[in-house]
């Protein structure tokens, strides 16, 4: 009993801290894309990838233009950008109950909702990827994925934003339980940038990268979302 109320006061100390929850979804979005990102996403960056390389010639096209194009700002940011909207629209939409007695109640079930989603992800078990909403977004990303100019690929990383998933779905339920906008987008945008890495992972080493990247996650993202599972639970504990 010792050793189980030191641990329940350890996450609760860890709940408290200001950054905690921008915090745990980065690492949630840094070990997520691994098993998940990787694989839904990385067909999109191969896609653009490719395109800059066959636009150039073998002079004029140099291993730093091609590590420089595979980091794919403009598209990395269109998604930041719609993740942070999605946690802004979160947040806001339940700080309207922040004067209500059930709030409490509120985001504590949006909470373990995200510590739920986060488990699932842990087991690889996908929520949502075969929706009919996937499929029109992917008919919607496909010509996008081979533009090369930057304002297609910002749009093709807004688009991709809105791709469904068990592990965005418990990221935004998370962004949610704050009851307020601007945190909100920042755990939603710590969220995105935790997403980052191993894409440009993908785009600087291109599938032999996506399979190493799998290997990995076996080791690395099962636990570490394990350990988010139960950051959002200490967090819903907290609010009650």
């Amino acid at each position: 009993m010792d050793l189980i109320s030191a641990c329940r006061q350890g996450l609760a100390g860890v709940a408290a801290q200001p950054a905690s929850l921008p915090g745990a979804l980065f690492l949630a979005g840094l070990a997520g894309s691994l098993v998940h990102c990787v694989g839904m996403c990385g067909p999109f960056v191969l896609g653009q990838v490719m395109a800059d390389a066959e636009k150039g010639t073998a002079g004029s096209y140099g291993e730093w233009q091609r590590l420089a194009g595979a980091a794919l700002v403009p598209y990395h940011f269109g998604r930041l950008t719609t993740y942070t909207a999605l946690g802004a629209a979160a947040g806001a939409a339940t700080a309207l109950f922040t004067a209500t007695p059930t709030f409490a109640w509120l985001s504590s079930v949006l909470l373990l909702i995200a510590a739920a989603l986060m488990l699932l992800q842990a087991f690889g078990l996908a929520v949502g990827t075969m929706s009919p909403l996937t499929a029109g977004l992917t008919r919607l990303a496909g010509p996008l994925s081979s533009s090369q100019g930057p304002a297609a690929r910002y749009a093709l990383g807004v688009v991709l934003g809105f791709l469904p998933c068990g592990l965005l779905y418990g990221a935004l339920a998370a962004a949610a339980g704050t009851a307020s906008a601007s945190e909100g987008a920042l755990a939603m945008a710590a969220f995105a940038l935790g997403t980052v890495p191993a894409l440009i992972a993908v785009g600087w080493g291109g599938l032999i990268a996506r399979r190493r990247l799998h290997d990995v996650a076996r080791w690395i993202a099962a636990p570490l979302l394990l350990a988010n599972a139960a950051l959002m639970l200490a967090l819903a504990i907290g609010r009650l």
